[in-house]
């Protein structure tokens, strides 16, 4: 028996919330701004909204 709608929907979410977090971990590591970028461009590809910088940093 397959999962319903909304469970697959949660399922999404907590995968691609996960996802950003290692991102946002990666990115506050980062050095160049190569890195950055690559790092921006995987983020912007698993959530358009996603913001990497901090509030505090700008």
């Amino acid at each position: 028996m397959g999962r319903i709608e909304r469970s697959r929907e949660l399922a999404r979410q907590r995968t691609r919330r996960a996802k950003l977090k290692k991102l946002r971990a990666k990115y506050a590591a980062a050095t160049s701004e190569g890195e950055k970028q690559a790092i921006r461009e995987k983020a912007f590809r698993v959530s358009p909204q996603a913001v990497l910088e901090d509030a505090a940093a700008e």
